[in-house]
């Protein structure tokens, strides 16, 4: 209860962030350089400012939106893409079945992040360099999503490979059904328990994932920073005194992704039948 607790309250908080922030940080007009490095707990700072005069607290309410939504599209991504990989491949069989699973198991050779990376690298290079900040975004939503749907691929495949042989589908088989209804209408929603507790879990990951890559530079644009790229501006000035830039957007992403995490497994416990 306290991390679904936790979860709605940064979900709240990223969602209402025009309501709650003191300043829209990403509005070049509010910006005022001689603002810069507040401590907290200065007047008009509850946790300080940034090297560019911006509030803190606005800097993490405006950075989690993007870091929950970045999140929430490449797992949705990856999910569909794992799904629809794992119930052909699990329904279908033979070749189909063999070539899907060798192309998992060729990308489960490599860390997610690299996936990303290369993604990433190879969508940066055959884009215009002028269109390249605006689908931004997109990009990393598509490099996280393709470095994901694996996991989901593998838990749909097993279970379908069950239910194909049950007798309901037998029965669908017989009165003539197609095997696209019968893998929509009848196979997929007796699949879908774990791969929303894979989904839950693996939100948590997608946003580590993105606070890796925006660390790294190359995730979302420096005029709409995630929690990822506050945390990098905020180590250049570590080490100079000003330690409150780095420290409260990584304790807001560490809250973030603990809640979501502990939600996670209560939810598996919660769906696992054993346990009831």
């Amino acid at each position: 209860m306290v991390a679904a607790t936790l979860t709605l309250l940064c979900i709240a908080g990223a969602l209402f962030a025009p309501w709650i922030a003191p300043q829209n940080p990403f509005d070049p007009a509010s910006l005022n350089l001689n603002e810069a490095f507040h401590r907290p707990g200065s007047p008009g700072y509850p946790l300080g400012s940034d090297d560019q005069g911006r509030d803190l607290f606005s800097t993490i309410l405006y950075g989690a939106r993007i870091s929950l939504g970045v999140g929430l599209a490449s797992v949705l991504f990856a999910l569909l893409l794992g799904v629809s990989l794992g119930l052909v491949s699990g329904y279908a069989g033979g070749r189909i079945d063999a070539f899907i699973m060798r192309v998992a198991d060729v990308q489960l050779s490599f860390p997610a992040i690299l996936i990303a990376l290369l993604v990433d690298g190879v969508a940066r290079v055959s884009l215009p360099g002028v269109v390249q900040g605006s689908i931004a975004i997109p990009v990393l939503i598509l490099s996280i999503g393709v470095s994901g749907w694996v996991q989901y691929a593998r838990t749909v495949r097993g279970l379908t490979l069950v239910e194909r042989e049950k007798e309901y589908v037998q029965a669908a088989r017989v009165i003539g059904r197609r095997p696209l209804a019968i893998m929509v209408a009848h196979v997929l929603p007796n699949v879908l328990g774990p791969v929303l507790v894979i989904a839950t879990i693996h939100i948590a990951t997608a946003i580590i994932t993105e606070a890796t890559l925006s660390f790294l530079g190359v995730g979302v644009p420096p005029t709409e920073p995630s929690l990822g790229t506050l945390i990098r501006v905020g180590n250049d000035f570590l080490f100079s005194g000003e330690w409150w830039i780095a420290l409260f957007p990584g304790c807001a992403l560490v809250i973030l992704v603990l809640s979501i995490n502990l939600l996670g497994d209560w939810l598996r416990d919660a769906l696992n039948p054993k346990l009831r």
